[in-house]
C-alpha cells in the first residue's frame, strides 16, 4: 500500500477539501502582510459576530477573519478543508515531512492553488512571538496544548479559540465544528462532517471484523520495558477507532484514571491487559521484535497470540494520531487493513 499522498488523492480530495477549495488563491504581497493567502470560500450570511466558549475563556469574533494562524496538529487541516489557507501553522516535528507538513495537507494546498503557510515550532510551548509576526486576526487552537498563560498572551494578538475541555483530546468532529463557527462556515463544516462520516461508515461496512472488537491502544518502547502505556478513550487516536466500530477493552478503564488521557501499567501486570487487538507504534522494525521477545511485554495476551499491530512508519502514525477530514482517508487505506489483520491473527 502506498503510505503518503496516493490514498488521499483518490479519497480525501473528492471527499472534502477540494469541493470547498475549488479555486484556492493567494493575495498579492503587501509591505505588511507578505503572501497573505485568500480564502476560496466565503463566510455564511449572518455568521458574525459569534461568541465561542472554551476551556480557557470565551472568545468573540466580530467579523470574518482574513489571516488565520493555527496551533496544535489538526486546526490547519480543518481550516484548509473549509477553504481557508492559514497564514501560519504548527511545524509537524514528529511524523512530518521535510517541510514540517504532511502529505495530505500539502496535496490539498496544491490542489487549491495556494501557497503553504509559514511553519513555526511549538516544541517548547506556543511560539507567541512567531505567531505575532504574522499579524493574524484569528488564532485556532481547538486541539492544542496551550496553557492559560499562553492563551492570555496570544489573546493580545488576536481572538483565540482554544480546546473545549482538555488539551489534545478534542474529537475531530468537535474541532471541525468549532473551526467552522470561528470561520463563519458552520454549514460547510456540517456538510464536511457528514461526508467524512460516510467514508467512515463505508470503511466499517468493508471491514466487519472491526465491529465490536475490543481494543487497547498503547505505547511500548524497548528503551523502557518496565511499563505499558495505555491511551484513554478520549485520546483522538482511540476515539477515531471507536468511529470505526471498535470498543475499549475492560482493561483500559483500570489503566487510566478518570480525567486523564494516558495511563501506565507495570510490565509485571502485562498478562492482565486482555483485548482482541493491541495497537501501538514504534520507531523501527527492530523494536517490534524486541517487544515481542521481552519476557514481560511478550505476555500481553494480544502480543502473545499474534493479535497486535505496531506501526513503524511515522507519517502513517501521524495520520492515526491526529484524525481530520484530510487524514481519515489515510487511516482507512493505510491503518485499518493492518488492524483487521491483527484482529484476525494474520
Amino acid at each position: 500500500m502506498t503510505r503518503l499522498a496516493a490514498p488521499l488523492l483518490g479519497a480525501a480530495i473528492s471527499l472534502t477539501v477540494l469541493s470547498a477549495c475549488s479555486t484556492g488563491s493567494t493575495a498579492a504581497d503587501t509591505p505588511d502582510t507578505p503572501g497573505a493567502p485568500a480564502a476560496s470560500t466565503s463566510a455564511e450570511a449572518d455568521a458574525y459576530p459569534v461568541t465561542i466558549e472554551h476551556a480557557l475563556g470565551e472568545t468573540t469574533i466580530a467579523s470574518e477573519p482574513t489571516r488565520v494562524a493555527t496551533l496544535g496538529w489538526t486546526d490547519h487541516d480543518h481550516a484548509l478543508a473549509l477553504g481557508v489557507v492559514p497564514v501560519g501553522a504548527t511545524k509537524i516535528t514528529w511524523g512530518g515531512n521535510e517541510a514540517g507538513s504532511t502529505a495530505w495537507f500539502d496535496a490539498a494546498v496544491e490542489e487549491a492553488g495556494a501557497e503553504p503557510p509559514t511553519r513555526y515550532d511549538d516544541s517548547d510551548g506556543a511560539p507567541v512571538d512567531e505567531v505575532a509576526e504574522l499579524a493574524p486576526d484569528l488564532i485556532l487552537a481547538t486541539n492544542s496544548g496551550i496553557t492559560q498563560a499562553e492563551y492570555d498572551k496570544l489573546s493580545k494578538i488576536a481572538p483565540v479559540v482554544a480546546y473545549p475541555e482538555a488539551p489534545w483530546t478534542t474529537p475531530w468532529q468537535e474541532s471541525l465544528d468549532l473551526v467552522g463557527q470561528a470561520l463563519g462556515r458552520s454549514a460547510a463544516a456540517d456538510e464536511l462532517e457528514a461526508e467524512t462520516e460516510e467514508t467512515i461508515a463505508e470503511a466499517r461496512e468493508d471491514n466487519p471484523a472491526l465491529e465490536g472488537a475490543e481494543l487497547i491502544y498503547g505505547y511500548l518502547t524497548p528503551t523502557d520495558l518496565s511499563t505499558v502505556g495505555v491511551y484513554a478513550p478520549e485520546d483522538p487516536r482511540v476515539s477515531v477507532m471507536h468511529d470505526f466500530g471498535m470498543v475499549d477493552a475492560p482493561a483500559v478503564a483500570d489503566a487510566v484514571e478518570p480525567g486523564e488521557f494516558y495511563g501506565t501499567v507495570s510490565a509485571e501486570r502485562a498478562s492482565d491487559l486482555t483485548s482482541d487487538v493491541f495497537i501501538t507504534w514504534v520507531e523501527d522494525a527492530a523494536s517490534v521484535d524486541a517487544i515481542a521477545e521481552d519476557e514481560l511485554l511478550g505476555r500481553i495476551p494480544a502480543i502473545a497470540q499474534g493479535h497486535w499491530y505496531a506501526e513503524t512508519d511515522m507519517p502513517t502514525t501521524m495520520a492515526a494520531t491526529n484524525p481530520t477530514p484530510l487524514s481519515i482517508p489515510v487511516i482507512v487505506s493505510d491503518v485499518l487493513p493492518h488492524v483487521v489483520e491483527a484482529i484476525e491473527g494474520r
